[in-house]
């Protein structure tokens, strides 16, 4: 039975296969369903793909955007379009990266709550906490692929997240 609490994340992932062109192969997510434990971070960190990296980097500039939002420096309107590229950020990685199962498990078990967070911010202009749950859900991505475009936080600032 779908939630009212879910249904972000089913519009988020709805979302993320429309906007992937009709072109380009469809995402197997039945490859990495089997994955349901948590997934340690690597002893050496995955390599981010082009297509990977384009696509986090668009996140990190919008997540980054996103601050002066936080501190009243942007508007609700200027929020939203943050959020949509993000939303676009993502169904281009869903679309274009390659990885094994595991690191696409990872990687969606860092995507979806991010764009579920994403839709909420868009529905809900007002509730800017959204942007923070959008930092946490990418926050281990630097843990896990090794990607020039984002630095490894510190003990101290993963902490701050929680």
């Amino acid at each position: 039975m779908t939630t009212p609490r879910s249904l972000p994340a089913i519009a988020a992932a709805m979302l993320a296969l429309t906007l992937a062109p009709a072109s380009r192969a469809q995402h197997d997510h039945t490859a990495h369903a089997h994955i349901t434990a948590p997934v340690p971070p690597p002893t050496t960190r995955w390599p981010a793909d082009p297509a990977l990296r384009d696509g986090m980097g668009r996140i990190h500039t919008a997540l980054d955007e996103l601050r002066h939002f936080e501190m009243g420096h942007i508007g609700a309107e200027m929020a939203k379009e943050r959020a949509e590229k993000i939303e676009h950020a993502a169904a281009d990685i869903f679309a274009r990266c390659k990885l094994t199962p595991e690191r696409d498990a990872v990687l969606h078990g860092m995507l979806m709550p991010l764009l579920s967070a994403a839709a909420k911010l868009k529905a809900d202009p007002n509730d800017v906490g959204e942007v923070a749950a959008m930092r946490r859900a990418v926050a281990d991505y630097p843990r896990y692929f090794d990607d020039p475009g984002w630095s490894l936080p510190t003990k101290d600032e993963h902490a701050a997240h929680d």
